[in-house]
């Protein structure tokens, strides 16, 4: 009976919020979104299985949708903060951007707003480097990739440089269109995101 009360106790003290910050909130576009493909092959889908699998006590929240870019991820970005609460925020955005050529300014401003805004929450940021076709051009690609390791270092967020790398440079990975990951290769783009994202779960 001790027991008993003191358990009711501890339930009435103990934060409304206390176990809202287990969830890890993806922010992505079609690349995190499942495009093509079932939602159960995508990779935050194999995320949350690895997860359980792990015994770690996270939920994902994929909050991707197909064709986002950075300025539509802002503009929905502290609503969804607000509902979820998450710990940890994944940031996969940028890959529409840089396919419209969109002015690499905004996409900087955009993604470091995020990462700011998501670490005032009280959540630990992840943010997943894209690179563009080579047809892009190596002055734009290049500026373009440096945007996600330029904000890294600055707002000390954790950084995967490229999270298709070992994918998009394999044909047999990529869908017909050459832009979207096949299902075989989500657990290779999970290995990618995992490396970075495990150290968040540990703190």
């Amino acid at each position: 009976m001790r027991i008993f009360i003191f358990l009711l106790l501890l339930l009435s003290v103990w934060p409304a919020n206390a176990w809202a910050n287990q969830s890890i909130l993806i922010l992505g576009d079609s690349l995190s979104a499942g495009y093509g493909i079932s939602k159960e092959e995508s990779w935050p889908a194999l995320l949350q299985q690895r997860l359980e699998q792990s015994g770690l006590p996270w939920r994902v929240v994929n909050a991707s949708i197909s064709g986002d870019t950075t300025h539509g991820g802002l503009s929905r970005l502290p609503g969804t903060l607000a509902r979820e609460k998450p710990g940890i925020v994944i940031l996969g955005l940028g890959a529409n951007d840089g396919l419209r050529g969109l002015r690499l300014q905004d996409t900087a401003h955009n993604l470091d707003r995020m990462t700011v805004l998501a670490q005032e929450s009280g959540a630990r940021v992840l943010l997943l480097g894209i690179q563009l076709p080579y047809n892009y051009g190596p002055a734009y690609r290049e500026k373009f990739s440096a945007i996600y390791g330029k904000i890294a270092q600055q707002r000390h967020a954790a950084l995967v440089p490229f999270f298709l790398r070992g994918v998009a440079e394999t044909r047999a990975m990529m869908q017909p269109d050459g832009l979207h990951p096949t299902a075989a290769a989500q657990p290779a783009i999970l290995e990618n995101i995992w490396r970075e994202l495990y150290p968040l779960l540990r703190k």
